[in-house]
């Protein structure tokens, strides 16, 4: 696939186009000006799968130019070059994704090889982890047969101490494994199953399957926190909370090691509504964490009004913050004020060292991402949790 690169400076132009090529890069072509890269684009779209673009140009600005790709419907991938200052191109990166273009990363003027190297190399990570899926709608028959024959399984994801590295819980992330196409993710079927009227079904599955499991970690020594993730429509049924709390009696859990994860965004639409479960459900000691936090509109209300115990700080705040000031400039005030208020701090998404030491130093709780581990089934988690204990001390001794 043929690489191009724009920019109206001839000098960082040539400049960049040896840096590609010193990284093994080939096939690239250089433009100066954004509508000949633009007449290229439309005349051999499939020829082209990575764009270097500079946002501050004399004919086309960098938005322009993301505008011009989405009317084309350019689908590969891009990469961000400014010399503006660093929330310029975090908007417009933004933007470009609202548009579906793929955005790999920033580069801020000027940059070094190294720099250019680990955008490419993060993107080469980040393509090996994201799973890969064919969307395709299910039925209502589809999805009503995988809840009753038992397809649906789940996946658990590590929650680790920043303080200690312990292990204290596990995100439970729900996948329909079909017999015959292998595994679909939730992506895929939870917004189907919302509109058939089904979550109701698929959470008891998801939950029950999951306090089980807690149970059967419980007896084998490994005492943790199961978070769920729940439905808006879960929390419109007023019997939810003793749903939750029975299944946790039937398996001999305590409730206070059940948390279920409540998406902000989605609980602002009607936040009144969901009152009366959510507050049910603290009465009856299961844990509540407002997820996703930072994404909505009405944050600091859903806080003041809703007895969450747990804060989740969305994955875009924390992804990337130990070198971008202002995430971290989000970051350490919302952490401060979760300890004020007595709530216990998840960072989701943690990919990096970096980010890991920034989060610790910030004094967050608890962690989790792909640098601590990825969604596994059960079965593997005291694998994963032997090679954890080795690497946290490792770790520790490079400190």
């Amino acid at each position: 696939m043929r690489t191009v690169l724009i920019d109206d400076d001839t000098l960082a132009l040539r400049l960049l186009a040896l840096q590609l090529q010193h990284l093994g890069y080939g096939n690239i072509t250089q433009c100066a000006r954004p509508h000949e890269a633009l007449a290229l684009l439309e005349s051999e779209f499939e020829t082209i799968g990575l764009v270097f673009c500079d946002l501050q140009m004399p004919d086309i600005d960098g938005v322009q130019f993301v505008r011009h790709l989405a009317r084309i419907g350019y689908r590969g991938n891009m990469v961000l070059v400014s010399g503006e200052d660093e929330r310029i191109l975090q908007t417009v990166r933004k933007l470009a994704q609202a548009h579906h273009i793929d955005v790999l990363g920033t580069l801020q003027k000027p940059f070094s090889l190294t720099q250019l190297q680990q955008v490419l190399l993060d993107t080469a990570a980040r393509a090996l982890l994201k799973p890969q899926s064919v969307h395709r709608t299910y039925t209502i028959d589809e999805l009503q047969r995988a809840i009753d024959e038992g397809e649906l399984v789940n996946y658990y994801q590590p929650k680790v101490s920043m303080a200690t590295g312990a292990l204290v819980g596990v995100e439970t992330l729900v996948r329909w494994q079909r017999p015959t196409v292998g595994l679909v993710m939730p992506d895929q079927f939870i917004s189907r199953a919302e509109e058939y009227g089904l979550i109701d079904d698929l959470t008891r599955v998801v939950l029950a399957t999951a306090i089980r499991q807690a149970q059967l970690w419980r007896d084998n020594g490994l005492d943790l926190h199961i978070a769920i993730n729940v439905s808006m429509d879960n929390l419109a049924a007023l019997n939810f909370p003793d749903v939750v709390a029975q299944l946790a009696r039937d398996s001999g859990v305590a409730p206070t090691q059940v948390v279920l994860e409540v998406t902000e965004s989605r609980l602002m639409h009607d936040p009144c509504a969901a009152l009366d479960v959510l507050t049910r459900l603290r009465l009856k000691r299961i844990g509540l964490s407002i997820d996703d936090f930072g994404t909505g509109h009405s944050s600091l209300a859903q806080l003041r009004d809703i007895p969450f115990d747990e804060l989740k700080l969305d994955r875009s705040f924390i992804n990337g913050a130990s070198h971008d000031s202002g995430l971290r400039a989000i970051v350490e005030p919302t952490l401060d004020m979760a300890r004020h208020l007595g709530m216990r701090t998840v960072a989701e998404g943690i990919e990096t060292r970096d980010d890991w030491d920034l989060l610790r130093t910030c004094g967050c709780d608890v962690a989790q991402g792909y640098f601590i581990g990825r969604p596994m089934p059960a079965a593997e988690l005291p694998a994963w949790h032997s090679s954890w204990a080795q690497r946290w001390q490792e770790m520790n001794a490079a400190a």
